[in-house]
């Protein structure tokens, strides 16, 4: 014996178990890996679109109550311009839109709607609302004067 010391046997067995499950958990964890992967991004996506559907929600009954008295129920315009217009949605973007709603259009009767600036909507508010807006997108219909009521 080298050193001096001296060697239980048991202890050694034991240690060699502990070794043994350890090495075993761990080509476990690395064969679960690759199963991980391909399970997660479908996972990631349905969580994704799940959010956008209860923001879109939650959107559509902010709209009811502070939006659908000017720009109509479904954004097709009233006394404001028609905001579910192709034009419109393809040329304005989720930030520039949510900054409209929050601090309003000068010179229009379009209010500041953000706490920030004394309206009644916090910011997840207003996304929810931009969320709700961006639903129309794929049916928006083609409506070049929607500036216009």
């Amino acid at each position: 014996m080298p050193y001096g010391y001296t060697t239980d046997p048991e202890l050694d067995r034991s240690t060699n178990r502990v070794m043994a499950v350890g090495v075993l958990l761990l080509v476990a964890m690395a064969a679960a890996f690759p199963l991980y992967l391909t399970y997660e991004p479908s996972s990631r996506e349905a969580a994704r679109e799940a959010q956008l559907a209860s923001l879109a929600e939650e959107g559509d009954s902010i709209w009811e109550f502070n939006c659908a008295s000017c720009h109509g129920d479904s954004g097709e315009g009233d006394t404001a311009p028609a905001l579910n217009a192709e034009q419109f949605l393809l040329s304005a973007g989720d930030d520039q839109i949510a900054l409209l709603v929050s601090v309003g259009v000068p010179g229009t009767q379009m209010n500041a709607y953000s706490q920030d600036f004394a309206g009644p909507l916090t910011s997840e508010q207003i996304k929810a609302v931009v969320t709700f807006m961006r639903s129309w997108e794929e049916d928006a219909p083609d409506f070049p004067n929607w500036r216009n009521p």
